[in-house]
């Protein structure tokens, strides 16, 4: 059986159109720019939720018919099915377990670091991951793992940009009052532990583990996949875009590291940044 490994953005639907570069055909700039064929080059509509897998069905996805447990499909980050330990969230686990291949994700800045928390940490491939289901792994940050012969470095997290008028605490005595305010205002916010998590960014002690990993491998890895991207390629997508220590962290890894491709999500959009760095959200590629 030929083996597949498809990296895709954000698990979120909604009718769209891919851009890239201006290419007046985006799909085959992308195959040509990444030697790789896209796997789904039409308009799928849904709704624009995290956690929304229809995209995975047969039906959006025929490719997935050739595919067995040793073949991947890479999430590059918000992931979101894990999020209130809800019937929904375990249906569309459960429902992703059965698929014929094998999903894999970084976190993102939308997880629910409580739930992921609780996975038992194991080795698999070279590298530390939670499995959340036999066949749904979250790939841990810092970590290098060898797929198909190639070896892939993650490192996930992103700061939110959804958050202008702060994080809100239950405990607060003035909880429901600010709460109401801010919905009755459409102000950016998010709930401590409910809708908002700090391990959105990385820990001091994963930045240290992310550059022991580098150094180990003398800075030289085929893939590198990330929920946002180093500041400078963030800068390209938005030139008001203000670094932050994870993408300056990421930054110094793009600077200093020898990798064919960089994937990452986190920007709502579709498109190759430069011959390196890839934006996914919706579409999904093949990149082995």
């Amino acid at each position: 059986m030929r083996k597949f490994l498809f990296a895709c953005g954000m698990i979120s639907l909604m009718l769209f159109t891919l851009t890239a570069c201006g290419s007046e055909d985006p799909a085959e700039e992308i195959s040509q720019a990444l030697h790789i064929d896209v796997s789904a080059g039409e308009e799928i509509s849904s709704s624009d939720t995290h956690g929304g897998f229809q995209r995975f069905g047969s039906k959006y996805f025929p490719q997935q018919t050739q595919m067995g447990r040793n073949d991947y499909m890479i999430i590059c980050g918000d992931f979101g099915g894990l999020w209130d330990g809800g019937q929904k969230d375990q249906h569309w686990l459960d429902w992703l377990d059965e698929k014929s291949f094998t999903p894999l994700f970084v976190d993102g800045n939308h997880e629910n670091f409580d739930a992921l928390s609780e996975y038992p940490v194991e080795q698999w491939h070279g590298g530390k991951v939670h499995k959340i289901r036999p066949h749904v792994i979250h790939l841990m940050r810092g970590q290098a793992f060898e797929l198909q012969g190639r070896t892939f470095f993650t490192i996930g997290g992103a700061q939110s940009h959804d958050i202008a008028d702060g994080i809100l605490d239950m405990d607060c005595p003035d909880f429901y009052e600010r709460y109401d305010s801010l919905r009755h205002n459409r102000g950016q916010f998010r709930i401590n532990h409910i809708s908002w998590w700090q391990e959105e960014l990385p820990s001091d002690e994963e930045y240290a583990k992310a550059r022991q990993t580098l150094k180990r491998l003398d800075r030289k890895v085929d893939y590198i996949i990330t929920h946002c991207a180093p500041t400078a390629i963030q800068q390209k997508v938005n030139a008001d875009f203000k670094p932050d220590k994870l993408t300056d962290f990421l930054e110094e890894i793009r600077r200093r590291s020898q990798f064919h491709y960089w994937l990452f999500g986190h920007c709502h959009d579709n498109r190759i940044i430069d011959e390196k760095h890839v934006l996914l959200y919706e579409q999904l590629v093949r990149v082995l």
